[in-house]
């Protein structure tokens, strides 16, 4: 295997630790404020146009957060998400 290819291999198994797409504490963070949010809109009564409307996002997005395509929303765009749904006052996730 040529140095150039083995490079590119060893990349795709072990990413480079500066790669802000996969910070541990992100991705974290993404996924207990996709819970969060999942089990607010199961209980909701609102529909999902209206939770995408509320929070001017696509309604893409929406369905993106509910298929589990975590890695298709920022934390600032799950933020929106949870406080259009949630005006019951109760405290801001992390």
């Amino acid at each position: 295997m040529s140095t150039a290819r083995h490079t590119a291999h060893a990349e795709l198994i072990d990413p480079p630790r500066s790669c802000p797409d996969l910070d541990v504490r992100d991705l974290e963070k993404r996924t207990r404020l996709m819970r969060i949010i999942t089990r607010l809109i199961a209980v909701s009564d609102l529909g999902s146009r209206e939770i995408a409307r509320r929070a001017g996002l696509p309604m893409q997005k929406i369905s993106d957060l509910l298929s589990g395509k975590l890695e298709h929303l920022s934390v600032d765009e799950l933020r929106l998400v949870y406080h259009s749904i949630d005006t019951s006052g109760t405290p801001t996730p992390p």
